[in-house]
């Protein structure tokens, strides 16, 4: 009898072919799957649809940021009656930046096998086409919202990155990206290095550092351009 495993599926970043993105091997494996944790239905559906499954045949669960610590053992009753599942993000690696990482925490408490397949990451892409420091990092998801908080934690940030020569790496919501870009040229120094990567892996991806005073007279066009796109910060001081 196979290992009941929790398989830990990555998705696309933008709207490109799933074979441009996961291995042929991958997608053969998440064939033989008929039971899935996912963050949103109809995002999910239409993703393991391109991988060649038939959604309607599947049984898919939900979490996401309101699922309550007492559903999670729940999701994990396929495991228990042997049957290996999946869990998907809406982008990227689940369980980071993620819900799933309790039900991840979960499976191992119970024993069950984990399996990361291989995918895109927009953390490590980042970093990877940076040029800063690789060696030494620390990602902190998203800042506050609240706009004196979020200036706030960006001083920390760039105090803590010339403290460690450490690259400090976050994210936003797109519709926000304009405003946190105006922050960062406003809360850090002139010689601070600012990595900006928009919507990774699509054919029109911005992937660009440069100091903050170079970033104040060569502005990317949040409003227009890469409205509403996915970006992930680095930051080095």
């Amino acid at each position: 009898m196979k290992t009941p495993t929790l398989y830990l599926i990555p998705a696309p970043l933008a709207p490109v072919p799933v074979t441009a993105v996961l291995p042929e091997d991958h997608i053969a494996l998440v064939r033989t799957l008929t039971h899935f944790v996912v963050e949103e239905l109809r995002t999910a559906r239409r993703y393991l649809s391109a991988l060649g499954l038939k959604p309607d045949d599947l049984h898919l669960d939900v979490l996401n940021e309101h699922t309550s610590a007492e559903e999670h053992p729940a999701l994990l009753a396929p495991l228990r009656q042997g049957t290996s599942m999946g869990l998907l993000s809406e982008a990227g690696y689940p369980a980071v930046a993620d819900p799933g990482a309790e039900l991840v925490a979960l499976a191992h408490k119970e024993q069950f096998r984990v399996v990361p397949l291989v995918g895109p990451s927009s953390i490590g892409m980042a970093l990877m086409a940076s040029g800063l420091n690789g060696q030494q990092f620390a990602f902190h998801g998203y800042l506050p919202v609240q706009a004196l908080l979020r200036d706030k934690k960006i001083k920390e940030l760039e105090r803590q990155s010339a403290k460690e020569q450490q690259t400090q790496i976050f994210m936003e919501t797109p519709y926000r990206n304009a405003s946190v870009f105006e922050a960062l040229l406003k809360c850090c120094a002139p010689q601070t290095k600012l990595t900006l990567a928009i919507h990774i892996t699509h054919p029109q991806a911005f992937i660009c550092t440069k100091t903050i005073e170079e970033w104040k007279h060569n502005r990317p066009d949040f409003e227009e351009v890469y409205r509403k796109k996915p970006c992930v910060y680095l930051l080095m001081s």
